[in-house]
């Protein structure tokens, strides 16, 4: 089986639809990735159907959860999820947030090269960073647990926006532990084609958050 057939196939099993030419922007972020891997050790993954499985459709797995944007994804790494939910949905304003220069800098060339003009990448700590606007969603995969992410980054969620944390067994532990001011919205269990481990989405909601007005599209990368 080809890789576009891989990642065709495993899209359709999750209910995701992604187009021709998306599918291949994604195996090109993948060649990227590779590519740079040799240098900077983005990913342990080095097998391109298994970065397929694990890469791609664990991040597409996400995208039925994703509704309003913008989404914020917070040490994000080599990309994942944001890319690979960027390239799904051209009309999601992603922004990819990493405090380590040489994978911002990845993720910069990612966007110039695969001409992403719906990512922005913000190199710094998400606890200091201070846009003008706040997002509809935050997603975060092999991040932190779930209280260090909700209280380093509840300051940029809108109202009526929710945290969409990836995790493999179901974290009940960092549950209980979840800080005042959140609520648990639920965890779904993801059944990624080729992935042989649990994974699961814990999907938090903030009890009282503030919005603030309209600007533009470009002040999330300052």
């Amino acid at each position: 089986m080809s890789l576009q057939e891989q990642l065709a196939e495993g899209a359709g099993s999750l209910g995701v639809e992604i187009s021709p030419p998306a599918r291949q922007k994604m195996l090109d972020y993948l060649e990227l990735l590779e590519k740079w891997n040799r240098v900077y050790r983005l990913t342990a993954i080095s097998e391109s159907s298994q970065a397929v499985s694990h890469h791609l459709l664990d991040s597409l797995a996400v995208l039925p959860f994703v509704e309003a944007s913008p989404l914020l994804d917070v040490g994000s790494g080599g990309g994942m999820p944001g890319i690979p939910l960027a390239i799904a949905r051209p009309d999601l304003r992603v922004v990819l947030i990493d405090s380590n220069s040489k994978k911002a800098a990845f993720l910069q060339q990612v966007a110039i090269e695969l001409a992403l003009g719906n990512i922005a990448v913000h190199c710094g700590r998400v606890e200091a960073y201070q846009p003008t606007l706040r997002f509809a969603a935050i997603t975060a995969r092999a991040f932190a647990d779930l209280g260090t992410l909700v209280s380093s980054s509840r300051h940029l969620l809108q109202a009526g926006g929710r945290w969409l944390a990836m995790k493999g067994l179901r974290p009940d532990e960092e549950i209980a532990r979840l800080p005042a001011g959140v609520r648990l919205a639920g965890v779904h269990r993801l059944p990624v084609p080729g992935v042989g481990g649990e994974r699961h989405l814990v999907v938090i909601e903030s009890e009282a958050a503030a919005c603030r007005g309209e600007s533009r599209w470009q002040q999330y990368s300052q």
